[in-house]
């Protein structure tokens, strides 16, 4: 017999006039203390775990919210600043692209959180869990090849200095294309999420999804991560000889400007990598989780103390923002149309991944008729956030994987938390002077953490292809498609003239060889489609003759995708002198991009 509760207005009362209700018995200390982890320490007993809808108090559901919240904040404005900076835009649309991902991304995990049943059927929109989304780290080397292309045929601007180095106009067109072909081809995702699991499964192991995630984090850190760190991602990254407006980083109008590669750029860089690893010794769990807005806050301090950091930008920035402020002409670019559904099959096996995560660390089911409908919801949700995304004027929103580590040791996987989230990243954008602020990140600065940042994609990538017990099929299939990626890496314009002596018969056709060299110059999208390929044309190896071990959780969850995967331990609590064994999360955890 259920036991009556109380009605709403008591409980809000003594949630509001109660210690309990406002601080609960969370180990506090635990979680904002920072730790030495050197030499003896005294065990320290983990503290309670809080499910999707247990009773949260305030302070923990408000300090856990804000650390979810700044778990993302970096990979969230990075796609956008990246974007911004290759299209040369100016100052007050880069500051609006920054605030539209921020509180697009707060108003799309509230979806993918809410989970509700779609009317007179069996399916659901969202997970249901504290499943955040973000600006897609995917969508950034497809947006760059063709940004590339527009700039290549005329569509945007360009000019030549006296020295012949090619100078970007601003070209908000191309991103208005961008956005619109990302918008038509979400309906792909939405598709899938109707398809059995396992089926995708079948399509897209984790040897497929692993090399295409770690195509995608060494793109970056190569394409944007590195390059900033040494002064910029633009032409002054080549250093042209005077006189150019490149012949100092960013520009020669810049504060602080020095040629690329300057010991002062490299030092700035520097430390803010190196603080994101002495937090990760010495912080407290809030600290680690929030390591890359702390890197980005040593780096801006002393930054600013040594005059590299220009307060232009936090002084123009509107006070107050929101959507639709700046406007792109939607449209669709054909050539690009191919690789961005290849982008949406990639965000779709992140999905997966990312939702198996979520599931376990929140202590709910992770297989059977509950858990499909999860995967479900949140992979339609995942392509409707593509979808909506790109009419609030930003590239695709994905599930983040960071956020998993967050529950994983903080206990808390309630989804009031959630919620907070959610409203801090939506207070972010409409803050203005927020987005000023990031704009005035110096280059080197941002470098050190994205690069940071996107060697993490790495690691994820390397985690899933690391637990596939290697055949020769696998090893055939990984050097095949490495060969390709890397290559394309390593020669970026090894096929950029593949039809430059074609005379096209129409314009359809020629859009068609664009949609070829555009798959071909993004590694992680040749690397991907000759993985998935191979490994259904080329004939499984025979089984051995031995006995294997059962696969751990962990093993079994990479057949899911891509994403956060959780390992399972056994945490040793001490309780009233005798040893409780509690099958709990890990704190160790792999990460996806994302992002």
């Amino acid at each position: 017999m259920a036991v009556p509760r109380d009605p709403f207005y008591k409980r809000a009362v003594r949630k509001v006039t109660t210690k309990e209700g406002w601080f609960g018995d969370y180990d506090y200390g635990f979680l904002c203390l920072p730790q030495f982890p050197y030499g003896k320490k005294a065990a320290r007993k983990n503290p309670p775990f809080y499910s999707l809808d247990a009773d949260l108090p305030l302070i923990l559901a408000i300090v856990c919210g804000f650390q979810h919240s700044l778990a993302m904040l970096a990979g969230v404005i990075t796609p956008p600043i990246i974007f911004a900076s290759q299209l040369a835009l100016t100052s007050d649309y880069q500051s609006y692209l920054i605030s539209a991902s921020l509180i697009s991304s707060g108003i799309l995990s509230m979806v993918q959180m809410s989970r509700f049943r779609i009317p007179r059927t069996r399916f659901y929109i969202g997970t249901g869990l504290i499943t955040v989304v973000g600006t897609s780290f995917a969508s950034i080397s497809t947006g760059s090849a063709v940004f590339n292309a527009l700039y290549a045929d005329g569509t945007c601007p360009s000019t030549t200095d006296d020295l012949g180095n090619v100078v970007r106009q601003p070209c908000p067109e191309a991103y208005g294309k961008l956005i619109g072909t990302f918008l038509v081809t979400s309906f792909l995702e939405m598709f899938m999420s109707f398809v059995p699991p396992k089926k995708l499964r079948k399509i897209f192991p984790p040897l497929v999804t692993g090399i295409t995630v770690v195509m995608i984090g060494v793109s970056l850190i190569g394409d944007s991560g590195f390059l900033n760190w040494g002064g910029g991602a633009n032409s002054c990254s080549s250093r042209p000889a005077a006189p150019s407006i490149f012949e100092l980083c960013p520009t020669i109008y810049a504060k602080g400007a020095k040629p690329w590669g300057s010991p002062e750029f490299l030092g700035l860089g520097f430390l803010s990598f190196v603080t994101i690893i002495l937090v990760e010794i010495f912080g407290s769990p809030f600290m680690r989780n929030a390591s890359i807005i702390i890197g980005l806050v040593v780096g801006m301090i002393v930054a600013g103390a040594t005059g590299y950091v220009d307060a232009t930008n936090i002084r123009t920035s509107p006070a107050i923002t929101f959507l639709w402020v700046k406007r792109f002409k939607l449209g669709v670019y054909g050539p690009a149309v191919l690789p961005s559904l290849a982008v949406y099959v990639v965000l779709a096996m992140e999905a997966i991944g990312d939702i198996t995560a979520s599931a376990d660390l929140s202590r709910v089911e992770v297989d059977g008729p509950e858990f499909d409908s999860r995967i479900q919801g949140g992979v339609l949700a995942d392509g409707m956030a593509g979808f909506f995304s790109a009419l609030f004027t930003v590239t695709p929103m994905s599930i983040f994987a960071q956020n998993n580590g967050v529950i994983a040791l903080t206990r808390c996987a309630n989804r009031r938390a959630g919620y907070i989230c959610a409203s801090f990243m939506i207070l972010y954008g409409v803050l203005g002077k927020v987005s000023g602020v990031f704009l005035s990140i110096p280059n080197p600065v941002l470098g050190g953490v994205t690069t940071f940042l996107f060697a993490s994609v790495v690691a994820a990538g390397i985690k899933v292809i690391s637990y596939i017990k290697f055949t020769r099929k696998d090893r055939f299939v990984l050097a095949a498609a490495g060969a390709l990626g890397f290559g394309n890496m390593l020669v970026p314009t090894w096929a950029t003239y593949l039809f430059a002596g074609v005379k096209s018969p129409s314009p359809g056709l020629e859009g068609f060889f664009n949609s070829i060299v555009i798959i071909l110059s993004t590694p992680y999208l040749i690397a991907g489609l000759v993985a998935s390929i191979l490994n259904l044309i080329i004939p499984d190896d025979a089984p051995e003759h031995e006995t294997l071990a059962s696969p751990s959780f962990a093993e079994s969850s990479l057949e899911a995708g891509v994403g956060e995967l959780p390992l399972r331990q056994h945490e040793m609590e001490k309780d009233e002198g005798k040893v409780a064994v509690e099958p709990g999360p890990s704190s160790t955890r792999v990460q996806v991009h994302d992002a």
